[in-house]
């Protein structure tokens, strides 16, 4: 670029994104002269999911400003918690977030996932049909133009990603209530309305059954539940809710 040069600077939580020589605090930026602010701040590395407020010179200005000579810009990192107005808060899933989407469905978040990897097009596309928050650790999934909303999931391990999910959108959390393989609705069901879906131990071991209105699938307490509980009982215990219902 032969341009205006603008003064540049992320907030610190934003610095993972932008080069290593921007990362210690304000640095000049050459730009066109045409591109809006949006443009400069993505090209710099940073989704604009995850910048809040652009200041120019100290006052707040859409990502469509453009930058003139001389200018110091400021991103700043979203506010937590994030509203997401215009729907029901929901959320979409890539493929490689299958860990995140069961643990947000075990607490009764809606989680729409895709087992199999449809395509950032198409996964654009269904964010937007859905209108549901997109969530990605891919900085190009999230540049997409057509996706209602994103968000950029900061860690690689599902505790953490959980951590991070919820602390940023505050969901409702309705745990058991949502089937962990579809993300379809549970209800209560009696041993003889699923007696055929389960095995003989199981059939004699057990007597409280919950079934998805969707898929079909039984659930029971079964020997991985103390591990559920302990992720719901940590979730609610840190983000609210009730622990069983």
């Amino acid at each position: 670029m032969n341009g205006p040069e603008i003064v540049f600077e992320v907030a610190p939580e934003l610095r993972l994104f932008v080069p290593h020589e921007r990362r210690r605090g304000r640095t000049g930026v050459v730009t066109d002269g045409v591109s809006t602010l949006g443009h400069v701040v993505e090209s710099l590395g940073v989704p604009l999911t995850e910048a809040g407020s652009l200041l120019v010179d100290g006052r707040p200005v859409p990502a469509s400003y453009v930058p003139g000579a001389g200018e110091h810009v400021e991103v700043r990192a979203v506010e937590r918690p994030q509203r997401v107005p215009g729907a029901p808060l929901r959320f979409l899933l890539d493929v490689h977030l299958g860990t995140l989407a069961r643990r947000l469905r075990l607490l009764g978040v809606d989680a729409a996932y895709e087992s199999e990897d449809i395509g950032d097009p198409a996964l654009a596309a269904l964010s937007a049909r859905e209108r549901r928050v997109l969530l990605s650790r891919d900085r190009g999934l999230l540049r997409r133009r057509e996706i209602w909303a994103g968000a950029y999931v900061y860690s690689d391990r599902p505790a953490e990603q959980l951590r991070d999910v919820l602390g940023r959108f505050t969901p409702v959390l309705v745990p058991w209530s949502r089937c962990t393989a579809c993300n379809g609705t549970l209800v209560e069901a009696d041993k003889e309305s699923v007696s055929e879906r389960l095995e003989r131990g199981t059939q004699t071991s057990y007597d409280v059954f919950a079934q998805c209105t969707a898929c079909g699938r039984v659930y029971w307490r079964g020997a991985h539940h103390a591990h559920l509980e302990a992720v719901v009982a940590d979730a609610v215990r840190e983000f609210g809710g009730t622990p069983d219902v």
